[in-house]
């Protein structure tokens, strides 16, 4: 991927002097990007069991995005007072009004549809914006 083909992220959040990461990804880069996370989230205060939880939830939304989201995506990493937060970004087709409003844990036999359900429950917050041009997912956890 070049620079030229880098997705732009859809929403607009100020750029703070606290980001960490700013990358397109796609499947290629997924490992090395988990790893980037772990490392930013660890330096950002997050550690033993809430830094495992974040970058599992992270992992789960890139994974999503490379899967169901075109291929590839945009993540965002960064700071706010005694916050962590990242947005993960691509350009599906987005996700209907039922997958948005299904907050249910899926059947233990369901192979698929437990990325989402995984990243609400290992965060502290999650807020999912979809429509036909893509789909961002922000979650955040508190850090010290």
């Amino acid at each position: 991927m070049t620079n030229a083909e880098l997705p732009t992220p859809r929403t607009v959040v100020p750029i703070e002097p606290s980001l960490l990461i700013a990358e397109a990804f796609d499947q290629a880069q997924v490992t090395e990007l988990r790893h980037s996370v772990s490392s930013c989230a660890h330096s950002a205060g997050l550690t033993g069991q809430r830094l495992d939880d974040f970058v599992l939830a992270v992992n789960e939304l890139i994974t999503n995005a490379v899967r169901h989201g075109g291929g590839q995506g945009w993540l965002r990493l960064w700071r706010r007072p005694g916050r962590l937060v990242c947005e993960v970004s691509d350009h599906g087709n987005g996700m209907s009004e039922q997958q948005l409003d299904d907050r249910s844990r899926p059947a233990p036999d369901t192979a698929g549809g437990w990325g989402l359900w995984l990243a609400r429950e290992l965060s502290d917050a999650m807020q999912v914006e979809s429509g036909p041009a893509g789909t961002t997912v922000r979650i955040s956890a508190a850090a010290d």
